[in-house]
């Protein structure tokens, strides 16, 4: 994590009160499930951020596909943050951090609405989401978004700024991915129960071989993507 980007890439000029975003999605390859966006906002003295990103950085936040689960699972406890707690379009606040509120939000977009406006599109609007119910439309904000596509329809007291591979390179970015992996990993472990075979819990619904077998040999279960290779051709969904 390079935190002279993230000095400079963050203070306007002039300003010393900020409040920035962080903002990124999990979700976009698998076969099932929703896609899940997570926006992490802070707020508070340049001076005060600048110090609590250092701690982040110290806790080894960083891009959560670089993390083992338990790596995880340490951050977010260290943070007071109780994955099995957190549900979709709440506002949460982090306590760890006095001198800057940290707060956070969840949205999933259904594998239905996946179907109906495409992965990309979905990917958008979970970020989006999250976004408007992390600041609760209040407030001028730096959104910081992972990848190279800006949100549409998102009002303009944000102003956006996409970083590509954003989740290794700022660590508001890489905290949203890590919360925003464990959730989406969690929920897909709670469906394997309700759909035992698929193995949702081992893959979160990612086209292993194993899993594009059980779904030849099955079909598809309601929270498949019907519009997706390897689920369509047994769905009927373009027939």
């Amino acid at each position: 994590m390079n935190e002279l980007y993230l000095d400079g890439f963050l203070r306007p000029k002039n300003r010393e009160y900020l409040q920035v975003l962080g903002v990124d999605e999990v979700g976009r390859g698998p076969l099932a499930g929703p896609v899940v966006g997570t926006s992490v906002a802070i707020e508070g003295e340049w001076i005060d951020i600048k110090s609590i990103c250092l701690n982040l950085k110290n806790l080894n936040v960083t891009d959560s596909k670089k993390l083992t689960p338990k790596k995880r699972l340490e951050i977010l406890g260290k943070l007071g943050i109780e994955v099995n707690e957190l549900r979709a379009n709440q506002r949460y606040e982090v306590e760890a951090f006095k001198k800057c509120k940290l707060s956070f939000s969840i949205s999933e977009i259904s594998n239905t609405i996946i179907d109906e406006i495409n992965i990309l599109q979905a990917s958008l609007l979970s970020m989006k989401e999250s976004i408007e119910t992390v600041t609760q439309g209040q407030g001028t904000w730096l959104a910081l978004i992972d990848g190279n596509q800006r949100i549409v329809n998102l009002n303009n007291h944000y102003q956006q700024q996409c970083v590509v591979k954003g989740d290794s390179k700022v660590i508001l970015i890489a905290l949203a991915s890590i919360i925003a992996k464990e959730y989406r990993d969690n929920l897909m472990s709670i469906y394997s129960e309700k759909y035992p075979g698929y193995g949702l819990e081992k893959h979160a619904g990612y086209p292993t071989p194993t899993h594009k077998e059980f779904i030849r040999l099955n079909g598809p279960t309601p929270i498949h993507r019907k519009s997706f290779k390897g689920v369509k051709e047994y769905s009927g969904f373009y027939q």
